[in-house]
């Protein structure tokens, strides 16, 4: 498993965990699927609190809705973001 997928598994199971999503599991969240007003059910109201989550988890700040439009349209691309900002 790459470091990306291991990422991709544990911000599923964050996601779940940190917005009490009590009927799915990881393997519910499609990778490249929309993550908000997809098939999950998270809204703005859960995006803040995934940001909140982002920042202590992983010491990255999301500064504007429009990155967080970017970086939330799916876990795929969260954990890119996640990953280019580790980096630096």
């Amino acid at each position: 498993m790459s470091r990306n997928e291991q990422l991709i598994a544990e911000l599923k199971a964050k996601i779940i965990a940190t917005l009490g999503l009590l009927d799915v599991k990881p393997e519910d969240i499609k990778d490249d699927a929309q993550l908000v007003g997809g098939d999950t059910g998270i809204d703005s109201i859960d995006v803040l609190e995934l940001v909140m989550m982002i920042e202590k988890d992983y010491s990255v700040k999301i500064e504007s809705k429009e990155l967080g439009a970017k970086v939330f349209a799916s876990v795929t691309s969260l954990a890119a973001f996640i990953d280019e900002k580790r980096q630096k």
